[in-house]
């Protein structure tokens, strides 16, 4: 398997932060937040990276990470975002010569995860077809892509939803076969003007090719300022412990 992690984005939430540099180069704790989608992909036996940026500091990662090398990678490339609002599966698109006839992993550069997604990715790369995403139960499921499930099913995954047809969210984690691509071509621009990632989904859950798995550990979306600074927090607490 291959990752790929999405880095661009304009980072609106985080205001005059990101007038300085990335929103994924800002501190979580004592790391830039791009180290934390690293150590998950890495520790989960993934060292061959993607990483796609765009905007005005998209150069600063090049001196933070310089090849991976120290962080485990075995293999980094960069792509660029010419439209970095252009969507969550449109930035996924251009990493399709990179990804080839291999299963990938994808992450979003903001979602910050403590738990060990190893046996998760093995058992994925050995099945051989499909997707599989992440959900968890979180409190501001308007502002993610939720499922209505009936009977421990998903039946679909509503994106932002003004009511939330349950207590779970897709997180930024997803696991794929190389159909994405082709499948992210079939999707067209939704009312934000993107190409969204929870049509993508929902074109492998039509096909009955979409799995799912629960997170029990911590995970936030470092995007807001609040969120920002609970994942520093918990980092300082978890490395505090440790001592």
């Amino acid at each position: 398997m291959r990752g790929i992690i999405l880095a661009g984005g304009l980072g609106t939430r985080l205001g005059d932060l990101t007038k300085i540099t990335n929103k994924h180069l800002l501190p979580v704790f004592d790391r830039p937040m791009i180290y934390y989608p690293i150590k998950t992909l890495v520790s989960s036996g993934i060292t061959e990276i993607m990483i796609i940026v765009s905007g005005p500091h998209s150069g600063s990662f090049i001196p933070i990470l310089k090849n991976g090398e120290e962080l485990g990678i075995t293999k980094l490339e960069y792509a660029y975002q010419s439209k970095p609002d252009g969507g969550i599966a449109d930035a996924l698109a251009l990493a399709e010569n990179f990804a080839g006839n291999e299963k990938i992993a994808v992450i979003l550069g903001d979602n910050i995860f403590d738990e060990d997604f190893k046996f998760y990715f093995k058992l994925f790369d050995s099945i051989g077809a499909g997707a599989e995403i992440f959900l968890k139960e979180v409190e501001n499921l308007r502002e993610l892509g939720v499922p209505r499930f009936e009977n421990g099913v998903i039946k679909e995954i509503i994106e932002k939803p003004s009511i939330p047809p349950s207590d779970y969210a897709v997180l930024g984690l997803y696991l794929y076969d190389s159909n994405v691509f082709s499948y992210i071509k079939e999707c067209s621009p939704s009312a934000r003007k993107q190409l969204e990632i929870t049509d993508v989904n929902n074109l492998y859950l039509n096909k009955g090719e979409l799995r799912y798995r629960l997170v029990d550990g911590f995970w936030k979306d470092a995007g807001t300022y609040d969120n920002l600074l609970e994942a520093g927090k918990y980092m300082y607490s978890k490395q505090k412990g440790s001592k």
